[in-house]
């Protein structure tokens, strides 16, 4: 007897037809929030352009609005370049400072984390690093006006008397402790959990087999981390600790409270009076307040901090890019060697 074939039933074609409209709805979904976000980026870079255009193309020499903004010392501005570069330095060296200070800590409470603490001490810390997130930015201010100011004081005049003759600590140290200082721990501890939760998934996701290999030729468990862990997650910190600088560059209220804002191009850390403002917080204290032009020049502070922001995080990309191929090739050169 010959071999009949018979035909697909009717429910399986059913089934690849409506597998074929989901996946198709899906690729749809995903490609319109794609555009949407590239959209929604463009949006925000157009607006920003055009209302501060009129600001960084106006003479500000004979606009006494604009010569005269944000200005206690009524030195006249004569551009908005020379009125936005303290501003810029301001946020950027803020950020750095949050940095300096912030990552390290991140990191070695990833680290603590995922390889070192107790499993139920472990989950109950992560659980508490992740809810530094939800805390508001003004109750951040507010813990820094009313803790970290007087509990810096005492920092701030041993850096002055036994390091003064770095430019960071030279000056009048401040005796209300409104500095720079102040707002750079404030803004290391609000990256911290941003930093923190990242680091620790890097962590996390190194592969076992690389930790026992190391652990059973006789590493120490810091031996271990070195050789095995931070090499595999080294992008992760960059890409963390890059996301975190973002974040401090960005913020608001926090700095708008601690610090006596000042335009100008400062390195003093300890001293109030002369402490560069940002340009966050310098738009949330002036735009209230603003004449139309004047808030044409804030908008335009703001293009320059989308500008830097995406700098930033276009590094990031490239310090990634960068390192994975390096890596690869330097391992390949060595396994040559080797061979």
């Amino acid at each position: 007897m010959a071999d009949t074939i018979s035909p697909p039933a009717p429910a399986a074609s059913r089934r690849r037809s409506t597998r074929r409209v989901s996946d198709t709805v899906f690729l749809g979904l995903s490609a319109t929030s794609a555009v949407s976000i590239m959209v929604i980026l463009a949006g925000v870079a157009i607006f920003l352009i055009i209302q501060g255009l009129p600001a960084i193309t106006a003479n500000w020499a004979d606009n006494k609005d604009l010569s005269s903004i944000q200005n206690p010392a009524q030195v006249p501005w004569t551009s908005f370049w020379e009125y936005v570069g303290p501003l810029l330095w301001g946020s950027v060296f803020s950020a750095l400072i949050a940095m300096v200070l912030g990552a390290p800590v991140a990191i070695g409470i990833a680290l603590f984390i995922s390889h070192y603490a107790p499993r139920r001490i472990a989950g109950a810390l992560g659980y508490i690093v992740d809810l530094l997130a939800a805390v508001p930015s003004i109750v951040f201010g507010l813990w820094g006006i009313a803790v970290m100011r007087p509990f810096l004081l005492p920092l701030s005049d041993f850096l002055n008397q036994y390091f003064g003759w770095i430019p960071f600590f030279a000056g009048p140290v401040s005796s209300t402790g409104s500095t720079m200082l102040a707002g750079g721990v404030v803004l290391a501890v609000m990256i911290l959990p941003i930093v923190t939760s990242i680091t620790r998934e890097i962590f996390l996701q190194t592969p076992r087999l690389n930790e026992e290999a190391a652990l059973a030729l006789g590493a120490t468990r810091w031996e271990m981390i070195r050789l095995a862990v931070l090499p595999y997650a080294r992008s992760g910190m960059i890409s963390a600790t890059l996301l975190g600088m973002g974040r401090a560059l960005g913020e608001t209220m926090a700095i708008a409270l601690i610090m006596s804002p000042s335009v100008l191009y400062s390195l003093l850390i300890l001293t109030d009076g002369y402490n560069s403002q940002t340009i966050a917080a310098n738009i949330a204290l002036n735009f209230p307040v603003a004449t139309e032009i004047q808030r044409s020049a804030l908008i335009g502070t703001g293009l320059m901090l989308f500008v830097i922001s995406f700098a930033v995080n276009m590094l990031a990309r490239f310090i990634i890019g960068a390192q994975g191929p390096k890596t690869g090739s330097k391992r390949r050169r060595k396994e040559g060697k080797g061979a």
